[in-house]
């Protein structure tokens, strides 16, 4: 008797932690998204929440391929996936979306989901922007001046790359340098040779600028500080190209010797200088990104998966209840408990473990649900069966879960198999389905099998049963 009311104290200890694994997300759900997109964006989620995926919560989903034809030659294109996919999570992360999902498909393509994140044009600018910054020396020479006059002539020299402008002004371009466009408009002879990039920082921040306007501060790290101070130092009174993505942003004159750190001036709004710096502080990607499909998943279709997936497991559990209690009788109410105390250990495990619903993860739930019946069902008909060879009700229970078990870790272990495959392989969604059908099915051999025993064992004990309802 003492060992049945440890058991049950492992149960109800087991119940309690639930909840209170569960309750932050209860409360956190039950605010309007207004509240929620407020303590967002001052981090202030609760630790242990269960996240919601793209399907059910809105956002952004982007397809991506890596040009590997502006990789240098005999680049490995794999470790180029894999470098683009780390400086995208980097960047992500900086932008703080929660429960991203960045994952490589096929051989240089790149999948993104972010949940929560409905506009998709900065969500492009965030992560698809390649970033390479550059600083060069401008070319003050009378030579260049006159040839960046002739060049102004013609007109604009990027209208395209097969226009007679373009090519007549790459004539025009002295040897050893190339024309640049400005942000503003504005054209730039400048060096070919770029002495520093911006694989040399350490640091990227907004901060105001002399006029109140946003600018973008950077730092170089320890090494390339003393070569960013030797390039100033030697080529005071002259202009410094600060080059994004083959832009010039700004050319200020050097007037001393820099130590190490400098500004990028734009005339950028908070929100342009906030996503520089977080490309910026991330690195650059090894080669331009072309984004080949995207989709908005808005809020709205989100909630309705979510009241749908919600009528479905109500639904289903409401019919497996009445089918059960039909069928079994009181035994029926016996793996009816089971059966939510499985659910509400299961929702806190993933609260816990901050796993993230889909919609294909609620059909695991579902399945899981029939699969933790399915044991009740094995082991109440091996029960039935032992009853009617004339065996005591104690003897016929025990012998019944024994000889159902075989057969339960066997479909387990298959289920189990599958479900690694589907981790393995799988992208976001079939991932979600696969982490929740194994909590699950773990869950399950603890409810469906220990703790209906346990029922079964309590109401035995210090009795002499003749018959039991099943």
């Amino acid at each position: 008797m003492r060992n049945i009311k440890l058991k049950w104290a492992l149960i109800g200890a087991a119940a309690a932690l639930s909840v209170y694994f569960l309750y932050p997300s209860v409360e956190w759900y039950s605010k309007s998204p207004d509240e929620r997109a407020k303590l967002e964006a001052y981090r202030l989620r609760p630790r242990h929440l269960l996240n919601l995926g793209l399907d059910l919560k809105g956002g952004t989903y982007l397809l991506m391929e890596l040009d590997i034809t502006k990789l240098p030659l005999n680049a490995d294109v794999s470790d180029a996936i894999g470098r683009a996919i780390e400086i995208i999570r980097n960047r992500v992360d900086q932008f703080g979306v929660s429960e991203p999902l960045i994952a490589r498909q096929g051989d240089r393509w790149i999948v993104v989901e972010l949940p929560g994140v409905t506009n998709t044009q900065e969500a492009k600018d965030i992560v698809g922007k390649t970033a390479l910054l550059e600083f060069k020396m401008v070319d003050s020479s009378d030579a260049a001046q006159k040839a960046l006059g002739k060049i102004g002539e013609l007109g604009d020299p990027f209208v395209g790359k097969t226009s007679q402008l373009t090519a007549k002004a790459a004539k025009l371009v002295p040897a050893g340098d190339m024309l640049l466009k400005g942000r503003g408009g504005s054209l730039y002879l400048v060096g070919a040779k770029s002495p520093l990039t911006g694989a040399n920082l350490d640091d990227a921040h907004v901060e105001m600028g002399r006029y109140g306007e946003p600018d973008v501060a950077f730092k170089f790290k320890p090494d390339a500080a003393a070569a960013f101070a030797a390039l100033t130092g030697a080529n005071i009174g002259k202009n410094l190209a600060i080059v994004l993505d083959g832009v010039v942003y700004s050319a200020p004159v050097i007037n001393s010797r820099i130590m190490g750190q400098g500004v990028i001036e734009g005339r950028f709004t908070l929100e342009e200088a906030k996503d520089l710096a977080i490309v910026l502080r991330a690195g650059a990607l090894p080669a331009p990104v072309n984004i080949i499909e995207e989709r908005t998943i808005g809020p709205t279709v989100g909630e309705d998966s979510i009241r749908s997936g919600l009528l479905a497991t109500g639904v289903a559990a409401l019919f497996i209840f009445a089918f059960m209690v039909i069928y079994y009788n009181a035994s029926g109410l016996v793996a009816d408990l089971a059966l939510v105390l499985n659910l509400l250990l299961l929702l806190a495990a993933m609260c816990y473990f901050g796993a993230t619903l889909t919609l294909p993860g609620i059909a695991g739930i579902v399945l899981t649900i029939a699969m933790a019946v399915d044991y009740n069902v094995l082991t109440f008909e091996r029960i039935r069966e032992e009853l009617a060879l004339g065996k005591p009700v104690r003897l016929a229970i025990e012998t019944g879960y024994d000889k159902a078990f075989t057969a339960i870790f066997d479909s387990n272990i298959t289920t189990l198999i599958s479900s690694a495959f589907l981790f393995q392989f799988g992208s976001g969604p079939i991932k979600g389905f696969a982490v929740t059908l194994v909590l699950g099915l773990l869950i399950s051999m603890f409810t469906a099998v220990w703790m209906t025993r346990l029922v079964f064992q309590t109401y035995l004990s210090n009795r002499d049963i003749a018959s039991i309802s099943i």
